[in-house]
């Protein structure tokens, strides 16, 4: 996972990706040819080779790839149709040809049996004494899965970038329609939820005195100004007066959430130093007094919570609200078990249990909110799109209209809020009409702006690839 990945993990704007991974297949759609599997520890690449003269490599972007044409079917190594008796349960499965595939990249799918056969290679070259073996074989086995995951990654990359761009925008659309009524309960369900349990932990602190059922209560309180939060700010992108907001109104979101994540510290930090004050005090009791009630309340938040979890658990990856409530449900379930625990023992071992244990929650709250804030920081500034997007976004542009653009120049795709903005450089024929690569260039951007959370795509059309970028990437008054 890389550093830019990482950050961007608990951002609560950022969309969960559409192009979700597809199951293995039993047996991938790939023909067999000559090629096999005796060296598994070598990689095959996803794309093609680079055939440019001058790659301009930079970070979050790829450049500078050379169209090349497609060798002749007769020529071909590597058969590009599976016979029906070869494999009878092939039949069901997409067929790739010259047209959809150009750059035979289904010729590199790694059938089950292949990568099973990586494992049984891998065992066949152990040799040595038995203490060595003992060593070996973990050691060869732990290779063998990596060499295995290297290549069930490398068959889901190449599915999605055969899939076709309509085929991501219906099943995006399918995912949203298929699961509309339980999002609704979900969305609705833990908004309702949430009002009742922050009315409930309020008493359960109030009547109890727990500093730590204080720091419960103060995350359940904020949970329904949360969701209130989100359905604003959802509203809002909707309603865009063009004339005021050429751009749209989508990072409302993001700088929603930025303050929202400074609202929760601010709060967190004022508790951290009444449960200072409170232990620089002291007491004269050895525990404080104890309170069912209170304790029961936390516990129905407890249980509630986590029904909760568990129902959001299947949703959590296709819409990015119900990933906002599963992450803030898993997390009120450490907090509320950690505040029941460290209450009940404030009243039962140690007074000082209790105020320590609401320092120890409000530091956890904020490092939570901090993390959250720094991802939402990355999605305002522009942070890059992660690189599967960017080879889709490139296959895409590359197999536009092979005919037409002879190679790829540059592709950034980064982050304007929750959404992406995506800007392409296409080399075509300096004699080519005005008209012909207009239109080229109209269709390629249309194409790009159809994909799930692309926000705005720009296509530019150059005729060579020897000049310098341009855009520079640094300002200068």
């Amino acid at each position: 996972m890389s550093s830019s990945e990482h950050d961007l993990r608990y951002a609560i704007s950022l969309r969960p990706s559409p192009f979700h991974s597809s199951p293995h297949r039993t047996e991938s759609p790939r023909p067999h040819g000559p090629e096999s599997i005796a060296n598994p520890s070598a990689p095959e690449p996803t794309l093609p080779p680079n055939d440019t003269n001058n790659d301009k490599s930079v970070a979050g972007l790829t450049t500078a790839f050379e169209a090349t044409t497609p060798t002749s079917e007769t020529h071909d190594p590597i058969p590009r149709h599976v016979s029906a008796q070869d494999d009878l349960e092939r039949q069901s499965l997409p067929q790739y040809t010259r047209e959809n595939d150009p750059y035979q990249l289904s010729s590199r799918i790694k059938t089950t049996s292949e990568i099973e056969r990586i494992k049984a290679n891998s065992s066949k070259k152990r040799e040595g004494c038995v203490s060595v073996i003992s060593r070996a074989t973990g050691r060869d086995a732990w290779k063998a899965r990596k060499i295995q995951g290297f290549y069930e990654d490398q068959n889901e990359t190449i599915e999605q970038l055969l899939k076709p761009v309509d085929e991501h925008v219906r099943q995006a659309k399918e995912d949203q329609g298929d699961n509309q009524l339980k999002f609704k309960i979900a969305v609705h369900g833990s908004f309702a939820a949430n009002v009742i349990l922050a009315a409930l932990q309020l008493y359960g602190a109030s009547s109890s005195g727990s500093l730590s059922l204080f720091t419960t209560m103060a995350d359940a309180l904020f949970d329904p100004l949360s969701n209130i939060t989100l359905i604003v700010c959802n509203r809002a992108v909707k309603r865009v007066d063009p004339r005021k907001f050429p751009s749209g109104k989508a990072r409302i979101e993001t700088a929603g959430n930025i303050a929202f994540c400074f609202l929760m510290t601010i709060v967190s930090s004022v508790i951290i130093v009444q449960s200072v004050v409170e232990i620089a005090r002291g007491s004269d009791n050895e525990t404080k007094s104890f309170h069912l009630p209170s304790v029961i309340a936390v516990a129905v938040a407890f249980g509630t919570k986590l029904a909760l979890f568990f129902y959001c658990w299947s949703l959590r990856n296709k819409y990015s609200q119900i990933r906002i409530l599963w992450e803030d449900h898993r997390n009120d379930l450490f907090i509320n078990g950690f505040g029941i625990l460290t209450s009940v023992g404030g009243s039962k071992l140690r007074w000082w249990i209790d105020p320590a244990g609401a320092i120890v929650l409000s530091c956890l709250i904020i490092c939570l909110w901090m993390r959250t804030a720094w991802s939402e920081f990355q999605l305002l500034i522009g942070t890059s799109a992660d690189p599967n997007m960017l080879q889709l976004i490139t296959y895409i542009s590359m197999t536009h209209d092979t005919l037409m653009i002879k190679a790829i120049d540059t592709v950034r795709a980064y982050y304007s809020g929750p959404r992406l903005i995506v800007e392409v450089d296409i080399v075509m024929d300096p004699d080519r009409t005005l008209r012909e690569t207009h239109d080229v260039a109209e269709d390629l951007q249309i194409k790009l702006e159809s994909l799930p959370d692309v926000e705005r795509a720009y296509v530019h059309v150059d005729y060579e690839t020897s000049h310098a970028p341009e855009h520079f990437w640094k300002k200068e008054l």
